[in-house]
């Protein structure tokens, strides 16, 4: 591989412009294709089969209105109460809104607040009049059982006169008076029977409006003080797919009615951001410019791994998008691809670049040094690479095709990094020449002149620069009581893991200064939590159902959903055309970040059996957040599977790499340590709420459910990047001769600097995206930023050495029979250690 690898570098470093030319192109074809054929990322999340996927197609199916995603409008006037100028603007307002396209309806809340109202006021109404036909049902009854009873006497008496004179001729007169009271009492009965009948109706009907009207238990579109409305745009499609245009225009009318002293807040559906780079990633970027510049000692040097990066996440992102003519992406997608892209692509260049450096002050020729670099540095980055790839491709193993998606996209872009640093880095080192190296780095090296060996005045004796000698004699002194303290201090910070929630964001996660938090807490303070994330119920009632059926399943179930632990109010709110399939919609006590809504909405789970008995239906719940709930809990079971997998390739790959059975071991330990310490900080911030000035955490919540996956994958393979480049070293050196002590510093003190600045850059790149935009994102760069920095600082460099200074010569071990085994990767280089340093002749290029 080392020889192959210095040979593409030689290559490279011959053609600079055929090199540069064909990126470029590439880069610029791609991006013609994504303007022309990409469509923009949405950030809907689904899982094709899932159980609130069906159940949501099939309520769309069969109540189309229910399809449509709503966005919410929390409008507040300055003066109190609206005046009805204000609701005149407002009026006039929904009508625009409604106008527009993709626009389904605007539900009035002065309207739908009036008929909550008037339903109460009927509700009144129809009990004062139920209780005024029960008085007049009972005072006919009373006038019936009279008039039957003197019906009775008046036979009574015909019989007497018949038996005592037959030819009475009173008898004729009386027999036509009983058969006269017999039709009216007959005719009165069944009056009073049809009334009767009627009141039961009535009856029936009121307990059913009754039974409602308490289970919507005083829902508000307007608030108590008249101050605050509470507006539902609803979408012809899901919220996602609506044109950006479409919700910025909504917006902009809004906007208006600032003017008639009203103030106005948008959801994060309607002000969601697509957009892939914000201030956040701009400062991270800009961070590692400065970490360069301090590492490598000129401005030039320092650009080359950010053009390298850069080169290699735009190749990457536009072949990405290109294809979004094919398929959806999701807005996390080319966000993650985005922070790893630029992190690897970066640190990739960087190991490229120093080692040439090196290469050159110990007077080594130009071409030759950068093709050796790639041979030997070149050779690690490959593997690191591939590493990052497998983990991400890995993905697919969860089953779940948005994270699938994820894992492909970044893998492919870290693959084109990986592509970008092998061979446009050597292209631009030729073009730099010696100006790779400050004139003061020429001058330390004893060059008068920069890259003339000729003029070097100190000639014997020279060395690479070693770093933190000081730091591996301190941390392999005492190496028991370093590894006490590194496991107790991470241990402490990893401790908070054990609580760990997982959900996706909402806007209860959006910036304290934005509309759409606004909108979240006046939704909140006004109407209740759970007004922010409502579940949708969808029941299927069997056969042809009556319209009394309907109404009086619909009651049942109404009060039966709302019996319910945690549920505040439900609101029927749609029927099929066939009268077979009623929607609710069910607002908890809670909000949807919130561990109660999780419990609610298990309880509701698991009473819909019941209930479905109860009333002849079967019952399914959909929702945003019950898919929030279910795609968390989907992914915490698939976590186990791949962090398995993940471990298995990381103890088969060192094995390979370093051709020891104990290093991997502790390699995979160190990993599994950085993994906890990163989802303890986590939860930490994010979920506890410490320290949230600093990071923006004004409302603490549930983690980002696909955090946990993502920051394994990637972590994994930063974590080997920074193992090869600094236990090789101790590898090298103690292949060469040295004991197994003595190479524990003497490869920690080569590699140092390198990963010290590599691991700082990715800080800063991971740290950017803290303050993403994107609040979706923003957990998980925290989350890798401190894994990064624990990692390299705590496990790399303090961890590990102390353990392989314990173990001594036991840490090379390798059994005779898994040593023929193994593959020779060479990952090292070592098959151009038998070439001489400046003199020797380099092998032969690829063609040209």
């Amino acid at each position: 591989m080392a020889t192959f690898l210095y040979r593409v570098g030689r290559w490279c470093a011959d053609h600079v412009k055929t090199v540069i030319a064909a990126w470029l192109i590439v880069l610029a074809a791609l991006g013609g294709g994504a303007a022309t054929f990409g469509t923009s990322p949405t950030p809907e999340v689904t899982i094709p089969g899932s159980t609130f996927q069906n159940v949501l197609d099939h309520a769309a199916t069969q109540i189309p209105e229910v399809a449509g995603g709503f966005g919410t409008v929390v409008v507040h006037s300055r003066d109190g109460a609206f005046t009805d100028t204000q609701k005149a603007a407002l009026t006039h307002t929904f009508d625009e809104w409604t106008d527009l396209d993709q626009v389904n309806r605007v539900v009035d809340p002065f309207a739908a607040q009036a008929q909550l109202d008037a339903n109460k006021s009927k509700l009144a109404d129809a009990a004062t009049q139920l209780d005024s036909a029960d008085a007049q049902l009972t005072a006919g009854r009373t006038e019936l059982d009279t008039a039957k009873f003197q019906l009775l006497q008046g036979q009574g008496l015909l019989a007497h006169s018949r038996a005592k004179d037959p030819a009475d001729p009173g008898i004729p007169s009386l027999e036509q008076q009983l058969a006269t009271g017999q039709e009216q009492l007959a005719a009165g009965e069944a009056q009073w029977q049809a009334g009767y009948d009627q009141y039961l109706e009535g009856r029936t009907a009121y307990q059913q409006g009754e039974d409602t009207v308490a289970a919507i238990n005083g829902l508000r579109m307007v608030s108590s003080d008249g101050s605050t409305a509470i507006v539902q745009i609803q979408f012809d499609r899901n919220t996602n797919s609506v044109d950006p245009a479409v919700r910025e225009r909504v917006q902009e009318i809004g906007n208006t009615l600032a003017a008639s002293g009203m103030d106005i807040d948008y959801s994060v559906e309607i002000t969601q951001d697509n957009s892939l780079v914000g201030v956040g990633e701009i400062v991270g970027l800009v961070l590692a410019g400065i970490v360069l510049v301090a590492m490598l000692g000129t401005l030039i040097a320092a650009g080359l791994p950010l053009a390298v990066a850069m080169i290699g996440v735009g190749v990457g992102l536009a072949a990405a998008m290109a294809l979004t003519a094919f398929y959806e992406m999701n807005s996390m997608t080319p966000a993650l691809a985005l922070m790893l892209g630029l992190a690897v692509g970066i640190d990739y260049a960087l190991f490229i670049v120093n080692r040439h450096r090196s290469q050159l002050l110990q007077g080594m020729d130009l071409k030759e040094s950068i093709a050796r670099a790639v041979g030997t540095s070149g050779s690690a980055v490959l593997f690191a690479g591939t590493t990052v790839v497998i983990a991400l491709v890995a993905l697919v193993l969860s089953g779940i095709p948005l994270l699938a998606q994820m894992g492909l996209v970044a893998a492919g872009t870290v693959a084109v990094a990986v592509l970008v640093a092998l061979t446009f880095s050597p292209a631009l080192l030729r073009i730099m020449g010696t100006r790779v190296v400050s004139r003061r780095g020429w001058r330390a090296a004893g060059f008068t002149t920069p890259g003339e060996v000729s003029t070097r005045v100190v000639t014997e004796d020279q060395h690479e620069e070693e770093h933190g000698g000081w730091y591996v004699r301190l941390i392999t002194r005492r190496p028991w009581l370093t590894v006490l303290g590194v496991v107790a201090l991470v241990g402490i910070i990893a401790f908070p893991a054990l609580d760990l929630r997982l959900g996706l964001p909402g806007g209860g996660n959006e910036p304290a200064d934005s509309t759409a938090y606004r909108a979240y807490a006046a939704t909140a303070q006004a109407f209740g939590p759970g007004m922010n994330g409502p579940v949708i119920v969808v029941a299927d009632l069997p056969g042809t159902p009556t319209q009394e059926q309907v109404s009086a399943t619909q009651a049942h179930l109404a009060t039966s959903l709302a019996a319910v632990d945690g549920v505040e109010h439900v609101v029927p709110f749609g029927t099929s055309a066939d009268h077979r399939t009623l929607a609710f919609q069910v607002v908890p006590s809670t909000g949807p970040a919130e561990a109660q809504t999780v419990t609610t909405v298990h309880a509701l789970l698991d009473s819909a059996s019941s209930i479905g008995a109860s009333t002849g239906t079967t019952i399914g719940l959909t929702g945003q957040t019950v898919a929030n709930i279910e795609i968390s809990e989907r992914l915490a079971a698939a976590l186990p599977t791949y962090l398995l997998v993940v471990v298995g390739l990381s103890l088969l790959i060192l094995t390979a790499v370093f051709r020891s059975v104990v290093v991997p071991l502790v390699a995979t330990a160190g990993f599994l340590l950085s993994v906890a310490t990163a989802f303890g900080a986590t939860v930490m911030v994010y979920q506890w709420g410490w320290l949230g000035s600093i990071f923006g955490v004004h409302d603490p919540g549930p983690i980002l459910s696909f955090m946990p996956i993502m920051l394994i994958g990637v972590l994994f393979g930063l974590a080997m990047d920074y193992q090869m480049f600094l236990v090789s070293g101790m590898r090298e050196a103690w292949s060469h001769g040295e004991d197994a002590r003595t190479a524990v510093r003497s490869g920690f003190t080569h590699g140092a600097k390198v990963v010290t600045a590599a691991a700082v850059i990715m800080f800063a790149v991971f740290g950017g995206f803290v303050f993403s935009h994107l609040t979706m994102i923003r957990p998980m760069g925290f989350g890798l930023a401190v894994g990064v920095l624990t990692d390299a600082v705590l496990v790399r460099m303090t961890l590990t050495p102390a353990v392989m200074h314990l173990l001594g010569e036991r840490a090379w071990y390798m059994p005779g029979w898994l040593d023929q085994l193994t593959p020779d990767l060479d990952v090292e280089g070592t098959s151009l250690s038998a070439m001489n340093d400046a003199q020797s002749r380099p092998l032969d290029p690829l063609p040209a």
